[in-house]
């Protein structure tokens, strides 16, 4: 059962969110897709955690941003942790649409109940709920 999004997220928000996230990703280590990530999270302390991609030549053991700033977030809050993601924003260097990878979606899913995800689009910032993002997310 989808949890209806709570948090409203304002234009102020939205920017700041945005601005922590293209800080993160100019911090991005990634020598070899030169392509830079960066993600910033609003969490349900009312903090913003932030991460960035650190890629590793065996692909597989890439780190993606958005796994970054939650693992940063669940270092940070002991409490309710499902749903420690109020919104996230998704930012990179290169590309002008890159939705998070599935299994930055499966992680997101478990963290972000009732939260929203956003990131750049063609056109537009791209907006869903996290609960959205992975139809048939995996659940023990």
């Amino acid at each position: 059962m989808a949890i209806k999004p709570t948090v409203k997220i304002d234009k102020h928000m939205l920017d700041m969110l945005r601005d922590r996230a293209l800080h993160a990703a100019a911090r991005a280590y990634a020598p070899y897709s030169k392509i830079h990530v960066g993600a910033a999270l609003l969490a349900s302390d009312g903090n913003i955690y932030t991460g960035c991609n650190v890629e590793n030549a065996s692909y597989g053991l890439t780190i993606c941003a958005e796994r970054s700033a939650i693992s940063a977030a669940v270092q940070a809050i002991e409490e309710n942790r499902e749903s420690l993601i109020r919104a996230i924003y998704i930012v990179n260097n290169k590309l002008p649409e890159i939705p998070p990878c599935g299994a930055c979606r499966q992680v997101m899913f478990e963290f972000g109940k009732g939260g929203i995800a956003f990131f750049d689009g063609k056109k537009a910032v791209k907006k869903i709920e996290i609960d959205k993002l992975l139809p048939e997310a995996f659940r023990l």
